[in-house]
Formats: C-alpha cells, structure tokens, sequence
C-alpha cells in the first residue's frame, strides 16, 4: 500500500487525532495532503476543526472532574495560576477563543477552564467557534505553504512534500516557542 492510498483512507481519522492531541502540525499538514489533492480542503480542515474542538472538551471535562482532587485545588492556589483563573473568570469569553492561538497554553487551558465555574455550556459554544476558526486558519496556512513549495521547486514526491512541510512546522513551532520563553518579565524553569 503506497503513501497516497493510506492518507486517501486514513487521513481525515489522523488529522481528527492528530489535532485532538498535538494541534497544529496536524492541522498544517492536513492543509498541504488538501493541496496535493488527496483530500478537499474543507474535509481537512472540518476534520481539523472537529479535532481541535473534541480534544479541547476532553480536557475541560478531565479538568472539571480533577477540580476535586485535593492536589489539584493546592495547585491551582499558587500565585501564578491564581492570577490565570483570575483573569479567566473575568475575561472568560476572550480567553476561551484565544488560549488555543498561544504558544504553550492549548493543552493545559481547557483543564483549569474546567476547574472553574466557567458553565459547561459556555465552554462548548466558545470552544465550538474557535475550534473552527482555528481549524480553517492552520489548514488555510498549510494549502498555501503547499502551494509555495510547489511553486519553488515544482511538484515534489508527496514524502518530500510532507518531510518538507514537516520540518516547515517544527522550525516555526520551534521558533514560536524561543520568542515565547525570551519575552522579557516571563520566567521560566
């Protein structure tokens, strides 16, 4: 079975995983197997959406039921996370579409959403829309770095294209996360 069968067959399951667990290379690479023409963008970038948008309510969920661990209740008391929940409970709405957009903060976000009284019903919404938003905008950015390589160096075997765009993503989540740690006033262990 060759390459091309397998992301005909399993692609949108593994961009759904994918994006559940990891995120945005998943997303990304979604966008450049779209633009190979192996699967419709918009079947990418559904799957993307609703990747993003069942992992995140995992966490919440996972986060409303620890909420009741007693570890969980001293953690969530230290200053630094006091202050989040803080300004969570008080932007709550701005803070639930953009937490999956920040560099180091979509996987822990949902748990301690779920640790406050943020409803559940609020989160779903909230997290509904921005999952598609942010579906859309990562396999968008992945169709047209698609399009780019293939107007730079031609039509490439599609493990090319995917080693390349791979290592496209790494550099810049990579780079996201150096300018994110070298922000002035923001320690980091």
């Amino acid at each position: 079975m060759n390459i091309e069968l397998l992301i005909e067959n399993y692609g949108l399951p593994a961009i759904f995983l994918g994006t559940a667990f990891e995120g945005e290379t998943a997303a990304f690479l979604g966008g450049v197997i779209a633009h190979r023409g192996l699967l419709t963008y918009w079947a990418a970038s559904m799957a993307a959406s609703a990747g993003s948008f069942a992992g995140d309510q995992m966490w919440f969920f996972a986060g409303r039921y620890a909420a009741q661990w007693s570890f969980v209740r001293r953690l969530m008391e230290t200053p630094a996370l006091a202050r989040v929940t803080h300004l969570l409970e008080k932007y709550p709405t701005g803070f639930i579409f953009v937490f999956r957009f920040l560099v180091g903060l979509r996987t822990i976000s949902p748990i301690v959403i779920g640790t406050t009284r943020i409803s559940t019903q609020k989160f779903l919404v909230i997290n509904l829309l921005a999952a598609l938003v942010w579906g859309q905008l990562f396999t968008a950015l992945g169709y047209a770095f698609g399009h780019g390589v293939e107007q730079m160096l031609g039509r490439l075997p599609l493990h090319n294209h995917l080693l390349i765009a791979l290592t496209a993503a790494a550099i810049i989540a990579g780079a996201a996360l150096l300018l994110h740690r070298m922000k002035p006033g923001i320690r980091h262990p």
